[in-house]
């Protein structure tokens, strides 16, 4: 049975993206939903993995360094998504492209562009 990714969007994105991927039927919380605000991105990277959500990020270049040091670390976490900052639309009609083409377990411990 194919399991569907559940996200974690990071302060980076905006309420707006979630809205509309909550719209396309996708299973989305945010980090003002979950009091973590402030929280820096191994912190929310933590979260992240500890509610088994992929997090949703813009920011490429402090999530790739993350994930580097995950795979050295040997932790494991439960998916990073990169996608570039565009307008609300384009960036929710990539996420929900990725996500509706890969199971959960394709996406864990994996760094993604969207």
């Amino acid at each position: 049975m194919r399991i569907i990714v559940a996200i974690y969007t990071d302060e980076d994105v905006s309420g707006l993206v979630a809205t509309l991927l909550k719209s396309r039927g996708l299973d989305v919380t945010t980090v003002p939903e979950q009091g973590t605000i402030g929280k820096t991105d191994r912190e929310q990277l933590e979260f992240a993995t500890s509610i088994d959500r992929a997090l949703l990020t813009h920011n490429r270049i402090d999530f790739e360094r993350l994930n580097l040091e995950y795979i050295k670390e040997e932790k494991q976490h439960s998916g990073i998504i990169v996608v570039p900052q565009k307008n609300a639309y384009e960036v929710a009609r990539r996420v929900g492209i990725l996500v509706s083409m890969l199971a959960i377990e394709e996406i864990r411990n994996q760094l993604l562009y969207a």
